[in-house]
């Protein structure tokens, strides 16, 4: 790939964001927003406002902080999912029972609905509780902090503070990123096994990911998420399509550029997309790096 120069005009004013040195560091959660800790980033059910029945609870409490709960109550060894509608996405997950699962809410402010199904037989699924609210986030980047189903890294103590040590004192935001970024396409190997079995339904474990050192597309976009937010880092984990490809990226968020969606940094010619898959197989590939960096070559279906 060559000796990478990074062009400080491009972010010249950017925000000096505090490095996380633990569990109970600050960082800043929105744009002009107090700082909160790390502690403060993990999804709570709160109990305040909920949808519930003898099957199940649907906590919406803290929609502001950009999520929903949900726990299956009810005794079953059926399949479960829960559909969360919002203004322009619909987004289905799995669901096991007997445990609060986090959900983001990716497409922002406005009118959501969330559904929770129960497999009768076959792909046939009963509505088995229900429903609406109003959604305010408190940031835009508000879904884009906290662990979630897709990016727990709630559960992931490894993978959080090798990200703490990675980043130490470090306070250029793109400098951060890089650290990050570096670490998981020199260390972790794309896993052709794992990728050619993995069935529908499929989570990373950031820990179990961070600990084999190989992963599938979905493993390294949310490590590399997880590890982000982790310290502070605005991160969205991208799925869509790289060709016709079915594929997993990510993009990241900076206050002077906002939203970093299809390039990241500069090769001493081109920039190129934060595609951690890619650039970790490819080995610096001039093609491939090429291929990383055209933005046509991408289409976003959902974000986590």
């Amino acid at each position: 790939m060559g000796k990478r120069r990074w062009i400080t005009a491009f972010l010249a004013s950017a925000l000096l964001w505090n490095s996380c040195a633990g569990h109970v560091s600050a960082f800043t959660d929105g744009i002009g927003s107090a700082k909160i800790s790390f502690a403060a980033a993990m999804p709570t059910a709160s109990g305040t406002q909920v949808a519930k029945n003898e099957y199940a609870v649907i906590d919406y409490s803290n929609t502001a902080d950009g999520y929903i709960m949900v726990d299956y109550t009810a005794s079953t060894s059926k399949r479960l999912k829960v559909q969360v509608t919002g203004p322009k996405t619909t987004y289905t997950y799995d669901l096991p029972a007997g445990v609060w699962t986090t959900f983001p809410l990716s497409d922002g402010n406005g009118g959501y609905k969330v559904t929770v199904f129960e497999n009768v037989e076959g792909s046939k699924y009963a509505t088995m509780l229900s429903g609406s609210f109003q959604v305010t986030l408190s940031s835009e980047l508000a879904p884009f902090l906290r662990p979630n189903q897709y990016v727990d890294y709630a559960n992931a103590p490894s993978s959080v503070a090798k990200a703490a040590e990675l980043i130490g004192g470090e306070k250029d935001i793109l400098k951060k990123i890089v650290k990050v970024y570096d670490f998981v396409t020199g260390n972790i190997t794309y896993d052709t096994n794992k990728a050619a079995t993995v069935r529908s339904g499929y989570l990373p474990v950031l820990d179990s990911v961070l600990a084999s050192k190989k992963g599938i597309c979905f493993d390294y976009a949310a490590l590399m998420t997880g590890m982000l937010r982790s310290q502070g880092i605005p991160c969205r984990l991208v799925v869509g399509y790289a060709g016709t490809a079915y594929h997993a990226w990510i993009s990241v968020w900076t206050e002077e550029a906002g939203w970093l969606n299809d390039v990241i940094y500069f090769d001493g010619t081109t920039w190129h997309r934060m595609d951690p898959t890619f650039a970790s197989a490819s080995g610096g590939s001039a093609d491939i790096m090429k291929y990383i960096g055209d933005g046509s070559n991408y289409t976003v279906k959902y974000l986590y």
